[in-house]
């Protein structure tokens, strides 16, 4: 109570806050006169002005009030249109790295340009973030005249652009795109083998447009890119039949480690038969070219000799199922990583699952949280104002709107059951429309959609249906829902981005009506005649009520049924909202009240009557708390786990950053061949014990293993001083003469370039094995609760004992990789087309893919082995000039010769 008569008196901590910027927007004001006096090009000069300033040290909030003043001057004279005091209010606080909450109507993509221009003066590029490649494009072109007049260049990132139109786009003083783009392309970048075909700049500043739909709904699940998914079937069943050719005395194993390793003879035998195989290039099985081989043939050697069916595998349905060492249970669902579980698939004769392996992933949450500035902008953010400042540290600030307004929102109908409801919603649709009422129906899902639509068609009622995704064709249709007895039925209303006019939207009619009439004084009168038609049209609306907002049931979230709600009443037109519910709603049935409430509803309520009660209406308030309480735990849990991985992603992606930047690596090499000798010498010749004790046999089998030399360890051994350390410092000498001895043979850039690409791959394969790792301890970690343990920490400990791991690996197998390689200088005959990468991340309200699949021809050279030593550019063929003719002759992967700058088979060889 104290609290009510508090904020009556001295008004919401949001209103003193509001308020407290009228000084600035007096500033702003101030400057207006002087800038309408300018002529184009001394306003369009301003920008030139404002980055001298910047560079002579003033700062952005001292540029503000001028600079504001300066985008409304251009958009009055580009769009014809001036922002109002409020959306300079918007503005401010998108500029101040906080969250504008305005409602529909108030002109959102108008007020981001204010706070874009500003942030785009210093030249570090702004990204305006929408929800679909529509808005991202229309946004773009509308926009980018305001830009383009005072001097800054705009660019859009849509789907399937090559590199060379992203890295352009992303060089724009402004980019637009979808959230889906940009975390993708952030992804891919950390992926690539050079520096030089990245596309992204570092981040400097986001403006996220329905920043509630895409930091709040769209985050519940991350993106991933996964992949290759290409099928070797053939190549494990290959390997393994080589594998069920080698005897005992082929192979050494230690069968505590479940590790096996080929003898000398050994070698020899698997490359003769690889050979006759036709599965050997070159005469040697270490050569780049057998990479893959090698692998696979690893892993079908532990596959046949250290894994017994039965024991730590069974067979059941056509199916490797792995058993629990330690419980003897079936681990139905689990798989063993690194082509492992395919190589006893192979051994089984069973069918082989092909891998399908996530490359890279992110959350929307830690995506957006490395903007050093990110704002945004929506109708309904406050419900949510909690999350988004737990998470992202912004506030939400609700700005007032430019006129009162005047919609009224009834209280909700109350039915017993959904046919009811909707014959009732029928019957009402068509009691406003016949007086010329225009109506906006919202619906939860496109099953419920066609329902109504049939219920209509019964009532002979014309109407629109939309339940198609976001697509050009839908705006139309939206912008046209305001006109006189218009029907239109939308599934989910939240992000559509375009205004439902009163009478129709003149910018669309236009577009829709006289789209093939040339310019001049005929299309001029044309245009003049629809203006009208328009005005006189919104007049009959007006007198009809405004736009009536009837949603069939309430959604999870209160901010979706508040995005329905604010389609009507824009700009003070009068406007009416009505909720209709039944007591089969998902929402009432799961969530709702309890059950005795629910017997009472149905006996007492006769077909086809309803109830209206704020009482009801409250309950329906509280339901959606609790999903949305719900759905926000689910959220927090998503960043929880994948902060921890955040951190090794970090770390990995500096990494890669710091090699591809670096002029030359050799002493990272010669650092992880260091620590890889001190650890096999340090496991043979423990410190403080006597020669005698040590495990020479498995210090000599390890150097040549791993580091490719064969020491004489037994004449040291003779001398009466030996001690770990000399034996370290000795190992280490033979190690490094044995690389020198190789790098002497290649220029060293080439070198240079060998040891990066080794490094690379290395890291990026055991990046991928990581992510899976966590993968499947995350699924499982959950369990650890049983033993009063709590999940979270226990995923912690475990995922840092495992990267510490994974860099161990990369230790051993780039200093391993590098020793037994073999290094020539020739030309390689052009690599085989690359898989396809799938790129994933799934609506969390339809569990459709929202994002594009890409196939790796956009995602640079991401390779399976080693790029060569030397590449050699075929010769331009003479294809002629008919596209017909250029099938067969023109590669799938090479650039069409049509000159666009795409592949080939992303232009006219598209099938």
């Amino acid at each position: 109570m104290f609290g009510g008569i508090a904020k009556s008196l001295f008004g919401s901590s949001n209103d003193r806050y509001v308020k407290s910027l009228n000084p600035i927007l007096a500033k702003i004001a101030a400057f207006e006169p002087a800038l309408q006096a300018m002529d184009d090009a001394t306003l369009a000069n301003q920008t030139v002005l404002f980055r001298e300033r910047l560079a002579n040290g003033e700062t952005l909030d001292q540029l503000l009030p001028e600079a504001f003043a300066t985008v409304r001057e251009a958009a009055s004279r580009v769009l014809g249109q001036r922002h109002y005091d409020v959306q300079m209010v918007g503005g401010i606080v998108l500029h101040r790295g906080e969250i504008a909450e305005m409602r529909t109507g108030e002109g959102k993509t108008l007020v981001a340009t204010l706070a874009t221009y500003l942030n785009a003066l210093p030249g570090e590029g702004v990204h305006v973030i929408t929800v679909n490649d529509y808005l991202a494009a229309r946004d773009a072109d509308w926009m980018s005249r305001v830009y383009g007049f005072l001097g800054l260049t705009t660019g859009v990132i849509v789907p399937n652009l090559s590199d060379e139109e992203r890295r352009q786009a992303y060089a724009s003083d402004i980019t637009y795109g979808t959230n889906n783009e940009f975390g993708f392309d952030y992804l891919r970048d950390n992926m690539k083998y050079e520096r030089a075909s990245m596309v992204q700049r570092p981040f400097a500043m986001a403006i996220v447009d329905e920043v509630d739909s895409v930091l709040i709904d769209e985050a519940r699940t991350p993106l991933i890119i996964s992949g290759p998914t290409d099928d070797k079937s053939e190549l494990y069943i290959s390997v393994d039949a080589v594998v069920k050719q080698l005897g005992e005395e082929d192979y050494e194993k230690d069968e505590k480690q479940k590790t096996i390793v080929l003898t000398e003879d050994g070698t020899e035998k698997v490359e003769r038969i690889l050979e006759s195989a036709g599965l050997l290039e070159g005469a040697n099985l270490y050569d780049f070219e057998n990479t893959q081989v090698v692998h696979h043939l690893n892993q079908a050697l532990r596959a046949n000799v250290m894994f017994k069916r039965d024991v730590d595998y069974l067979v059941k349905d056509d199916k490797v199922i792995i058993i629990d060492e330690f419980t003897g249970r079936m681990m139905d669902g689990r798989r063993w990583s690194d082509g492992l579980h395919q190589a006893v698939e192979a051994k089984e004769g069973v069918q082989i699952e092909p891998e399908n392996q996530t490359m890279a992933s992110i959350t929307f949450q830690n995506y957006f949280r490395m903007y050093p500035k990110l704002s945004g902008m929506t109708g309904t953010a406050s419900t949510e104002a909690a999350e988004f400042f737990d998470i992202y540290k912004m506030n939400v600030v609700t700005i007032p709107t430019n006129r009162p307004i005047n919609r009224v929102d009834e209280e909700d109908e109350f039915y017993k059951d959904t046919h009811d409801k909707f014959r009732a919603i029928a019957k009402k649709i068509r009691e406003h429309a016949s007086k010329g009422q225009p109506v906006l129906v919202g619906t939860v899902s496109i099953e419920k959609s066609e329902l109504l639509s049939e219920f209509l068609r019964q009532e002979g009622v014309d109407h629109s249906v939309l339940n198609a995704r976001y697509h050009e064709s839908e705006a139309h249709i939206v912008a046209q829902a305001g006109r006189l007895s218009a029907v239109t039925i939308a599934t989910n209303m939240a992000g559509r981005g375009t205004d439902i006019q009163l009478g129709g939207n003149l910018e669309f009619r236009v577009e829709d009506e006289l789209a093939g009439m040339a310019e001049g004084p005929e299309r001029e009168a044309a245009i003049e005649q629809i203006r009208q038609e328009i005005a006189a049209e919104k007049a009959r609306v007006l007198e009809a009520g405004g736009l009536f907002v009837l949603g069939t049931e309430r959604h999870e979230s209160r901010r979706i049924d508040n995005q329905l709600r604010g389609r009507s009443g824009r700009q003070g037109d009068p406007g009416l909202s009505r909720f209709y519910l039944s007591l089969e709603d998902d929402l009432l049935r799961i969530f709702g009240p309890d059950t005795l409430f629910a017997r009472m509803m149905r006996s007492n309520l006769e077909d086809g009557e309803a109830i209206g009660s704020k009482w009801l209406s409250k309950a329906i308030e509280t339901a959606q708390k609790k999903v949305e309480a719900r759905n926000y735990d689910v959220r927090k849990q998503v960043v929880e786990y994948d902060d921890v991985m955040n951190d090794q992603r970090k770390v990995i992606y500096e990494q890669r950053a710091d090699i591809m930047d670096a002029d030359t690596v050799g002493d990272v090499v010669e650092d992880m061949r260091a620590e890889t000798v001190n650890a096999i010498v340090g496991d043979a010749c423990p410190p403080n014990s006597y020669p005698e004790q040590w495990d020479i046999a498995g210090m000599k089998e390890q150097l040549a293993e791993v580091l490719n030399i064969q020491p004489p360890v037994d004449d040291w051994l003779t001398e009466e001083a030996i001690d770990p350390e000399i034996v370290t410092e000795r190992v280490q000498a033979e190690a490094d003469a044995m690389v020198a001895a190789k790098a002497a043979d290649l220029e060293p850039e080439t070198w240079t370039q060998v040891e990066k690409s080794i490094l690379l791959q290395n890291l990026d394969h055991h990046w991928k094995e990581h992510l899976a790792t966590l993968d499947a301890l995350r699924q499982v970690v959950h369990l650890r609760a049983y033993a009063q343990k709590t999940p979270i920490n226990e995923y912690k400990q475990e995922a840092f004992s495992l990267f510490q791991r994974m860099l161990d690996s990369i230790r051993v197998d780039v200093t391993k990789t590098i020793a037994k390689a073999q290094f020539r200088m020739e030309p390689l005959p052009e690599l085989p087309e690359l898989p396809d990468f799938i790129t994933t991340h799934f609506d969390p309200f339809t569990g459709e893919d929202n994002s594009s699949d890409i196939d790796a021809g956009t995602l640079g050279l991401i390779q399976t082995q080693l790029p060569p030593m030397q590449i050699v550019q075929p010769s331009p063929v003479d294809v002629g000039d008919d596209p017909a003719q250029w099938e067969g002759q023109v590669s799938r992967n090479a650039p069409c010769p049509c000159g666009s700058g795409r592949k080939y088979k992303h232009c006219h060889g598209a099938v």
